[in-house]
């Protein structure tokens, strides 16, 4: 075999390795695109959906109490109530403080802020026995309910602030999709009008009235859409959401039940209620801490300590027989209040006000039970409100029915069939604001009767 076939084989043993690498990689990639995950159907707009996705009302509800400013507020108050109460507390756990005491003497020894001059000290000082420190303690505790309290109200009303925008705005974008059917019929009935007129079959006053219809139906549309804006607004201030990307779904709203009229609703307001707590928990405070302006006037005992290091340069050894550098107290200060006018004067005015709060807590207790009562009869005249408006709409649309029926007969006009309409249209935006009224009192009564939470945020239906 001569140079030129050794030569050619190797080349072509050469051309063959780089096919055979090359097919190998076209091969590996085909393989890898083949095995990458391809994107699950739709999975390319899934995030435009998810933009578009109707808003929740139990996830209004949550993104509401998360992002609101009162709740994160009523957090911090509570952190502050519980920290007073252990800080009353501790008032029974001796403090230890170190320092010192230098200062120059000339002469007898003078104290300095109390203490004999020392180049270290210790003092040590704690209650024993204080009975106005106890009532402190109670009162303490006694605020951290209080904050609880104002903490549920503040959560309720975040909820019912939420629910009932939610609400509303669900009920308005119904009303403007009926609206909207209503300008377009007025606008065709419009164009039959000024054809009629042309033909001389109707004076130009039917021109009039029909351009009014329209008018008017447009200036509903713009309050409608006007108040839409305002709810949208304010349920994005309260989840932190686009208020363009804000839309309700009437499915996912929870079922309010029927309120029975013959339940005691008002006693179980005012068992419920934070507001009651809230005053009730106010007037226990109040008389907790007239009784600790109260014990003041009695005795009290505190454990007392002190260990001083003192210098002779303070001419301890001059004016006393023997001088120790070391030096120790302890033993307890025994205090017996004798005479003390102003302590008894503040004594009464905090009775006084004790006596007052437990006033207020009773009229809040009347109010809050002649407010409930008061929601549950009106929730009943407004189920009657919402029937009535409904059987209205329905006999709207049966005379729009047989207004039709009545023009393929040719015993009645365009204008009679466009006037019930009109009139359907009516009967229908007003049982949507019927709707609307009776589902706010139900919501104002769950509140009440301290349900709203477990309506609002309860298993999914």
């Amino acid at each position: 075999m001569n140079f030129d076939t050794n030569f050619k084989i190797r080349v072509n043993v050469k051309i063959r390795a780089n096919l055979i690498i090359r097919a190998t990689a076209l091969l590996a990639g085909f393989v890898f695109f083949l095995m990458w995950p391809a994107p699950a159907p739709g999975q390319d707009g899934a995030a435009k959906q998810k933009n578009d996705k109707p808003l929740a009302f139990r996830t209004a509800i949550e993104l509401a109490l998360k992002n609101s400013v009162t709740n994160a507020i009523g957090q911090a108050d509570l952190r502050r109530a519980r920290a007073t109460v252990q800080q009353s507390r501790d008032a029974f756990v001796p403090q230890m403080i170190f320092g010192s005491g230098l200062g120059w003497s000339y002469g007898f020894p003078l104290s300095l802020e109390g203490a004999a001059p020392s180049i270290f000290n210790v003092n040590v000082q704690g209650m024993l026995l204080n009975a106005a420190q106890r009532d402190a303690i109670k009162a303490a505790r006694a605020d951290t309910d209080l904050t609880t309290a104002q903490n549920i109200d503040r959560r309720n009303d975040v909820i019912m602030e939420t629910a009932v925008s939610y609400i509303q705005l669900d009920l308005l974008e119904s009303s403007l999709t009926v609206q909207n059917e209503q300008q377009e019929a007025a606008t065709k009935f419009q164009k039959i009008v000024d054809q009629r007129v042309h033909e001389g079959l109707d004076s130009q006053i039917e021109t009039t009235r029909a351009k009014l219809v329209v008018a008017r139906t447009r200036l509903s549309i713009s309050q409608t859409r006007a108040a839409a804006d305002q709810l949208r607004l304010r349920l994005s201030q309260l989840t932190g959401l686009a208020a363009n990307a804000i839309e309700t779904s009437t499915e996912t709203i929870p079922r309010l039940h029927s309120v029975s009229q013959d339940e005691d609703l008002a006693a179980q307001a005012v068992d419920k209620s934070p507001v009651v707590k809230m005053a009730v928990t106010a007037s226990q405070i109040k008389s907790f801490r007239a009784q600790m302006e109260h014990k003041q006037l009695y005795p009290s005992v505190d454990l007392v300590a002190q260990y001083a290091v003192l210098s002779r340069f303070n001419n301890y050894d001059q004016f006393f027989q023997k001088f120790q550098r070391h030096n120790v107290t302890a033993g307890v200060a025994i205090r017996f209040p004798f005479l003390n006018a102003a302590q008894h004067a503040a004594a009464d005015a905090a009775k006084a006000d004790a006596e007052k709060s437990r006033k207020e807590a009773q009229a809040v207790k009347e109010q809050v039970s002649g407010e409930t009562l008061k929601l549950q009869r009106s929730v009943e005249q407004l189920s009657a409100a919402r029937d009535v408006a409904q059987l209205e709409h329905l006999l709207a649309q049966s005379d729009v029915e047989t207004a039709h029926t009545r023009i393929e007969a040719g015993q009645a006009s365009v204008k009679e069939e466009q006037n019930a309409r009109i009139a359907e249209h009516q009967r229908y935006t007003a049982y949507l604001e019927s709707y609307f009224e009776l589902d706010k009192a139900q919501v104002q009564l769950l509140r009440q009767t301290g349900e709203l939470e477990s309506w609002a945020l309860g298993p999914s239906r």
